[in-house]
């Protein structure tokens, strides 16, 4: 396994600016995954690594070594594409013993290699077998057995799991974390699917156009964004935002007024705010509290949709303050329909503040353990 450095590391397709001076590390062993919208730049970030495009500016480090101008064979990186890249001529066997064979590997070698990555994957009794005779999962198995019979220090994933439906993603990705879990390797996991991203990184790098918008550990990005874009691209269904002004602010906590009156404490460290100042609220919809009391801190609206999802259910309520509906996610027997008036309060430790520049006030709460 290698850590992998990128410093200011810059990629054009002539006049277009792909990626925009990258500043990241990667630790030895660890597994990190990119994420963000099409077009951000995730996938031009993993060829970078693989050597598959040129680096336009800045350095790339794999293990401590430069690898600017090193071609991809000598890189130690395997890369697993979305399209598994089988041959459809040769067995199971022969696929995966391929990158051996032009290694001129012997062929003790390459059998041992191939039945240990067989029986790592339990693909054992598939060896034999074509690419046309095995299941989408079963063929994403075999692109995977193949990266590790290279025995590469780096393992670079391409949206792999995109081809398959929803249950084979499932196994899947659980079949991806426990091979990480044993090979404690390096691995770099391209994705669109933040439940992906979620689930299997230690690390998450969420891009928006050629930019990182910011590095951490799942639950950091979750509880702790620290922009709009991060905040509403995390999380399904995604943040509530909600415009409102300060009505007071200090290092302890401010207090913002809806255009509706209602008045929102928040805690955050918003002493560098001024009275009237245009923020904007967020909350997450599984913490809107839905109420039945009177109180100066309900927000009251009409219930337009229902979304009954067996595990929870999603309820879409128009408001006066908002052209968008909160969005309020309850249990899955939620008795609610559409026309009914329901009130709603946003606890002081689950909401966010963000500027007029998108950034984020700093919370003086941690929600990762509350």
């Amino acid at each position: 396994m290698a850590s992998i450095q990128f410093s200011n590391v810059r990629k054009s397709f002539g006049d277009t600016h792909v990626i925009k001076g990258v500043d990241l590390d990667i630790d030895e062993g660890e597994f990190c995954v990119f994420v963000g919208p099409s077009g951000c730049g995730k996938s031009t970030m993993l060829r970078l690594i693989a050597g598959l495009e040129d680096i336009t500016s800045g350095e790339l480090f794999i293990g401590g070594e430069r690898v600017n101008e090193l071609e991809p064979s000598k890189r130690g990186v395997a890369i697993v594409f979305q399209s598994y890249a089988l041959y459809p001529h040769m067995n199971v066997f022969n696929n995966m013993a391929f990158g051996l064979k032009l290694a001129k590997e012997s062929k003790a070698e390459i059998e041992k290699r191939v039945r240990e990555a067989a029986k790592t994957l339990q693909i054992e009794h598939l060896l034999e077998r074509l690419p046309k005779q095995l299941s989408g999962g079963q063929r994403q198995r075999v692109a995977i057995g193949r990266a590790i019979t290279r025995q590469p220090k780096v393992f670079l994933f391409d949206e792999p799991l995109s081809n398959l439906d929803a249950a084979l993603r499932v196994q899947t990705r659980i079949e991806i974390a426990k091979l990480h879990e044993r090979l404690k390797s390096t691995m770099v996991y391209v994705t669109h699917d933040q439940v992906e991203a979620m689930t299997l990184a230690d690390k998450i790098v969420i891009l928006n156009a050629g930019h990182v918008a910011q590095v951490g550990a799942p639950l950091e990005l979750y509880h702790g964004p620290e922009n709009l874009f991060v905040a509403g691209f995390i999380g399904s269904p995604k943040m509530n935002f909600i415009d409102a002004k300060i009505e007071k602010s200090e290092e302890q906590g401010a207090d913002v007024n809806l255009s509706t009156g209602v008045s929102v404490r928040v805690p955050v460290d918003a002493k560098s705010a001024d009275k009237g100042t245009k923020v904007t609220l967020g909350i997450r919809p599984e913490h809107v509290k839905r109420v039945t009391n009177g109180g100066d801190g309900q927000i009251k609206g009409e219930v337009q949709f229902v979304e009954h999802l067996g595990e929870g259910s999603l309820i879409y309520v128009g408001t006066e303050f908002s052209d968008d509906p909160i969005t309020v996610k309850e249990d899955g027997d939620a008795k609610v329909k559409a026309g009914n008036t329901i009130a709603m309060e946003f606890p002081e430790a689950s909401c966010h503040l963000f500027n007029t520049e998108e950034k984020a006030f700093k919370r003086l709460v941690d929600q990762t353990h509350s």
